[in-house]
């Protein structure tokens, strides 16, 4: 039977974490069979015997057209559209070795919010540079992966140069508690997903330590000012920050224990050590290293980010939270929105 399904599938994800798994089975309960690609080969047949995820979604059901595999060719064949879930660090050499079953009439769409070390590059990017033929997009939103395997009503956006693979993820993700939303502002979508990451760290963290709704409020404005003022920087649209992609995502990753980075954030306010925080989560925290690439590039291009710059330093340099804030609240003030006041025109 799960022969038959694999053959008969006309979507691939790759990565069988637990929004490559929810991703694959959002699509399985719509009655459409697909393959889920993961690296352990134990792993696809205990999805396959026992319809459960147990590392990434315990308890959860998994739907019966749902057929995963450890074989990336057979993941691969004869599908339309591939989604990749592969965390950051691993995205490029996964997708260099796609590419040999991967035909140009495919689209391939990234759901991975993160940057490659060293290169800087987004998941698109590397999407471009591998598969130079292939039509991409990438999907970014406030999308919790156990609220959306829960049913909860979610919505997300799919960002493309291209009409048909917009149509084509809103038509095979669209359903009653999964709305998705189009854009053409793939690098913003993606810069969205990715830098809002940084700022949960900071919220959890701000959590720990008792800080009020005041608080609170001033930190997520103020992340969505600098994570707009770097994408803009970067080429991005600043009106992307206003949507699903940008507020949105921001809102419920500073939010939502949920949330892997907040999570992180939230043991450092604790007194936990880095590593010992990001052990206890037993999952990627994207936003760790976005912090350290997002640092670094902000100080070769001469972007104001007071908020990164003193999250860097509490995070990786120790440095005690109650100076880093005195510190930032000394600085020069500034406009609200500078697309509106500019900071040099006070």
């Amino acid at each position: 039977m799960a022969e038959q399904l694999q053959k008969e599938a006309k979507v691939a994800v790759l990565g069988g974490g637990s929004f490559g798994t929810v991703i694959a089975n959002l699509i399985a309960e719509k009655g459409e069979p697909v393959n889920l690609w993961m690296r352990d080969a134990d792993r696809a047949q205990e999805i396959n015997s026992t319809r459960e995820n147990s590392r990434y979604l315990p308890g959860q059901v998994l739907a019966e057209p749902l057929y995963a595999t450890a074989d990336l060719e057979q993941a691969l064949k004869g599908v339309d559209l591939v989604f990749v879930s592969i965390p950051s660090q691993a995205f490029r050499s996964v997708i260099k070795q796609a590419a040999a079953y991967i035909d140009a009439q495919q689209m391939v769409v990234s759901t991975t919010k993160g940057i490659e070390a060293g290169t800087f590059c987004l998941m698109s990017q590397i999407l471009a540079a591998e598969l130079p033929e292939n039509r991409i997009g990438v999907i970014s939103g406030p999308n919790l992966a156990k609220e959306i395997v829960q049913k909860q009503l979610t919505a997300t956006v799919i960002a493309s140069e291209h009409d048909e693979v917009r149509k084509a993820v809103q038509d095979v993700l669209h359903c009653a508690y999964f709305r998705i939303y189009a854009s053409s502002d793939m690098y913003g979508v993606e810069l969205g997903g990715t830098l809002k990451n940084i700022y949960a760290i900071a919220s959890g963290l701000s959590a720990a330590l008792g800080m009020g709704e005041n608080t609170k409020s001033m930190l997520m404005t103020r992340s969505l000012a600098e994570m707009s003022r770097f994408a803009v920087q970067l080429g991005a649209n600043p009106l992307t920050f206003l949507g699903l992609a940008g507020v949105g995502d921001l809102i419920v990753t500073c939010s939502s224990p949920l949330s892997r980075n907040y999570r992180v954030g939230h043991a450092l306010g604790q007194g936990q050590t880095l590593d010992d925080a990001v052990k206890s989560l037993g999952e990627v925290a994207e936003g760790v290293n976005t912090l350290r690439y997002v640092k670094e590039k902000a100080d070769e291009m001469e972007v104001y980010m007071p908020l990164v710059s003193g999250l860097y330093e509490v995070v990786f340099n120790h440095a005690p939270v109650s100076a880093v804030a005195k510190t930032m609240m000394l600085n020069t003030q500034s406009s609200d929105v500078e697309f509106i006041l500019p900071r040099d025109a006070e």
